[in-house]
């Protein structure tokens, strides 16, 4: 979509930043910041963020550090950074939500995040609780246990072997390639992404996805993981921010939507009090990308549309 299309923003860690930016049809009710998964990029999100300008919403999307169209002098493709790139990629989320906030003065943001883009967007509302007026955690995993700590056993081994700046060679095994192999009748490596398969082809087709990521990447997106839902840094949240946790029962990267259960028990034992959780039928990982999706969409516009400071 032509209106969505990248401009760059310089960004305090040194990131030159692709971000893409839809204006909301007539009166704005708010602003969505969408942070994207692994292994993919912003312009993919052109359908959401033009369905959520048509109901009154901005939306402003980056690619992250190693991924897409951004640029750091400390990143290469498929790395965040040589050194802190956990800190660094909150950092670049902070530097496009102040940008949003000097375009937008006193419009409610809500910061969303899909997959890994999620881990990302939980971090940064702890980081910074009083800059989303909402969240939205959609298809992430921050429920790795001993496997997730096993994982980070071999990125240590790997990176003592060949370095950080290469491509880990046993987490896209576990992982990618574990999430192919765990669906039914399965037409690519990719099948676990959707059941659309459109856009299971156009992802496939896309130099911009479906790489394999750095170990250090892959160090950082577990130091995302581990953070994000401990109950210190899910103490940091203002109870009452509304959150909005969506999964797919049919998700491999999720368990099937148990992880996305998991966090909201986090939450509410946290005693966050404005927790939506659902978990659609049948879906795969990519709930925007689902044959479902947009009846998905149509409940999270409804959803913002209550809960935002400017729906009164």
């Amino acid at each position: 979509m032509s209106d969505f299309s990248a401009f760059t923003a310089t960004s305090p860690t040194g990131a030159e930043l692709a971000v893409r930016h839809m204006q909301a049809q007539g009166p704005a009710r708010g602003v969505v910041q969408i942070n994207h998964g692994l292994s993919e990029y912003a312009a993919r999100y052109a359908r959401f963020a033009g369905f959520l300008a048509d109901r009154g919403y901005h939306v402003y999307a980056h690619d992250h550090r190693g991924h897409g169209l951004t640029r750091a002098p400390d990143s290469i493709p498929g790395a965040f950074s040589a050194r802190d790139g956990a800190a660094k990629v909150i950092a670049d989320v902070a530097a496009v939500h102040a940008l949003i906030a000097e375009r937008h003065p006193g419009m409610p943001v809500t910061t969303f995040g899909h997959s890994m883009g999620g881990l990302i967007a939980l971090n940064f509302a702890e980081a910074q609780p009083a800059a989303s007026a909402a969240l939205a955690v959609w298809n992430s995993n921050f429920n790795a246990g001993i496997a997730g700590r096993a994982g980070q056993a071999i990125l240590a081994v790997e990176a003592f072997f060949k370095g950080s700046d290469t491509p880990s060679a046993m987490l896209p095994k576990l992982t990618f390639q574990a999430w192919a192999k765990a669906m039914p009748n399965r037409r690519t490596g990719f099948d676990w992404l959707s059941r659309d398969e459109a856009e299971v082809d156009l992802y496939i087709a896309d130099p911009l996805c479906g790489w394999d990521a750095t170990v250090s990447m892959w160090r950082d997106v577990f130091a995302l993981i581990y953070a994000g839902a401990t109950p210190e840094n899910l103490a940091k949240l203002p109870k009452s921010l509304p959150v909005h946790l969506t999964g797919g029962a049919e998700d491999p990267a999720t368990d099937k939507g148990a992880a996305v259960k998991w966090l909201a028990a986090r939450m509410r034992e946290a005693r966050l009090t404005s927790v939506t959780l659902q978990i659609l039928p049948e879906t795969r990982h990519e709930t925007l990308n689902e044959i479902n999706r947009d009846q998905s969409m149509a409940g999270f516009a409804a959803w913002l549309d209550a809960h935002l400071p400017s729906a009164g």
